[in-house]
């Protein structure tokens, strides 16, 4: 099988593909033949060393594609069936991928490999932050970064059908139109304009009681001056690198705010809480309210330019690599 490989950490010059051993699953494990892979920003923080890992490493948390070989004791898959995975282990970007069976989930009928691999680890990412990190309450205006992004267009297509009033801030006006295209009622150039005025402006002055920030270093005052009174930051990126430290004291200053850094394994740490957030996920896409859209496909061989392309802030929407 071919697979990605990383020996050293670095810039995308440091993803090599190699020719490896097919592997077997064990107990309890599956063994999925990969037709989509998902192209994620944690994977390029694994890649240059922010997330370290124990390298020589393979790259990439999702992908969806046919069981081929099922473990001993597995009940939850058969072979033939289609399985999308998101929470690991380290090593979708290949031919094939060895998983847990309760780390795995079955999407429903008219759920393809493509759109499961593009929207698992995003659309639960978006679930929790929208549904149980911070419940949006309809009329509620929020906040949402990089909302014509990966992530980002989920969260504001989730975040209408919660009734909520969505700010979203782009890097361009073309995905300020995408945006718009989303659902979004406002939307802030934030290299252009000023964010918190913007949002103060466009809330009367009263800021908004979530934002979400997946943006990192580039935005983080923004957004903290964007709060309302005892509003709440969700930090869950790094796009334009890691978010600054910051005083606790400086939290009761800018109104008794609170500051939380997620992650999606938290969330979905046991297997019935990955069914609950998948289920939402799959629900919603069948509803019509959530629309999956891959943006841009990748041949495996291709990695390099993929991660180029989605550092260079050049993609729009889901990106997919394709063994």
């Amino acid at each position: 099988m071919w697979a990605v490989q990383i020996t050293r950490t670095g810039g995308p010059e440091v993803l090599d593909l190699v020719e490896l051993e097919t592997p077997r699953p064990g107990p309890g494990e599956i063994l999925v033949r990969n037709q989509a892979i998902g192209i994620n920003f944690i994977d390029t923080y694994h890649r240059t060393g922010l997330y370290p890992v124990k390298l020589p490493s393979g790259l990439g948390m999702e992908a969806a594609g046919e069981v081929v070989e099922v473990g001993e004791g597995v009940t939850r898959f058969a072979t033939g069936d289609l399985a999308a995975y998101a929470s690991g282990p380290i090593g979708a970007y290949g031919d094939y991928h060895v998983v847990k069976a309760g780390r795995a989930v079955k999407p429903p009928a008219g759920i393809s490999a493509e759109v499961a691999a593009a929207a698992l680890l995003k659309g639960m990412t978006a679930e929790f932050l929208l549904c149980r990190c911070f419940v949006v309450q309809r009329g509620q205006p929020i906040l949402v970064h990089a909302a014509a992004g990966g992530v980002g267009s989920i969260l504001v297509q989730w975040a209408k059908a919660l009734g909520a009033v969505v700010i979203a801030t782009v890097g361009s006006k073309d995905k300020a139109e995408r945006a718009h295209s989303l659902g979004a009622d406002h939307t802030i150039l934030y290299r252009e304009q000023d964010v918190a005025a913007e949002v103060r402006r466009l809330t009367a002055g009263e800021g908004v009681p979530v934002v979400y920030d997946s943006v990192g270093a580039a935005t983080f005052e923004a957004s903290l001056a964007s709060l309302a009174r005892r509003g709440m930051m969700v930090s869950y990126g790094n796009a334009s690198g890691p978010a600054p430290a910051i005083l606790p004291a400086r939290l009761s200053q800018l109104g008794s705010v609170f500051l939380t850094r997620p992650t999606l394994g938290d969330y979905v740490a046991t297997t019935e809480a990955l069914d609950a957030s998948a289920e939402a996920l799959f629900q919603m896409i069948a509803s019509g309210q959530v629309r999956i859209d891959i943006g841009q496909t990748f041949p495996l061989t291709e990695v390099r330019r993929a991660h180029e392309a989605l550092e260079g802030r050049e993609t729009v929407g889901a990106s997919l690599l394709i063994p």
